[in-house]
């Protein structure tokens, strides 16, 4: 059983975050020292929208000084690039609940389904996330947009002091987009909880939030009932410090 509370209609790194003592590992191997060198463009496919489609000519130089030969390169590119991730959670019973909300996704209805066991879901159980703004592309500007995202999505309103970085930030599709994910854990308390402030996006129009214990959102991800990957991502970093 998990507490549903009210409909919302709005959605929402830099890799200076992370969330202290590293632990301490073998070092991972050096890549290798091959850079792209942009031979021609950019060039941006169309009128930009929201997205838009960037075109460069690229060669790659390897570190003994060979090049391969030209290829044409598309990548996804959009005004404000990356995003934050909220992992809003709270003590109850004795149990660590975390908060979720429902999500359309267009372009899930229509993708194509060539494989018999993945299902025709048009939307996904997420973590609250939203993109960081231009003028928020500062340190002390993505705290800022990860408060100003929790008090739209989910309600809450807290001080910046009360966000933890959860982990260092991630690469979601780096084949096609540069965002970086930067990921943020922050207790609430439910009774504080206020009527989301939302954008009065129709995707969202219809989104619902739920609390759901942190044993059991994991237990989804294992089975493949939360398919988003930011949020299995966000989920497992808190069960590790929680």
């Amino acid at each position: 059983m998990y507490p549903v509370t009210s409909q919302v209609r709005k959605p929402s790194a830099l890799p200076w975050f992370s969330s202290g003592e590293q632990c301490k590992m073998p070092l991972m191997p050096e890549l290798p020292d091959s850079r792209l060198e942009q031979i021609e463009g950019p060039q941006i496919d169309g009128t930009p929208g929201f997205l838009w489609v960037v075109r460069r000519k690229l060669r790659v130089r390897h570190a003994d000084g060979r090049t391969s030969s030209t290829f044409v390169y598309d990548e996804v590119a959009r005004a404000s690039l990356d995003a934050v991730v909220l992992v809003p959670h709270f003590f109850s019973q004795g149990e660590r609940f975390v908060y979720l909300r429902s999500a359309l996704r267009p372009p899930m209805a229509f993708r194509r389904h060539y494989l018999d066991n993945v299902g025709k879901a048009q939307g996904l159980w997420e973590l609250p996330a939203g993109m960081i703004e231009p003028s928020e592309e500062s340190e002390a500007g993505v705290l800022r947009c990860a408060a100003r995202e929790l008090h739209e999505e989910l309600g809450f309103q807290v001080g910046l002091d009360q966000l933890r970085a959860l982990g260092p930030s991630t690469f979601p599709s780096p084949g096609v987009l540069a965002e970086r994910h930067f990921f943020f854990s922050v207790e609430v308390e439910p009774s504080e909880q206020q009527e989301p402030a939302l954008d009065g996006s129709a995707l969202e129009e219809a989104g619902v939030v739920i609390a759901v214990s942190l044993r059991q959102a994991l237990d989804w991800c294992r089975n493949g009932e939360i398919e988003d990957a930011k949020t299995e991502l966000g989920l497992r970093r808190l069960s590790e410090v929680v």
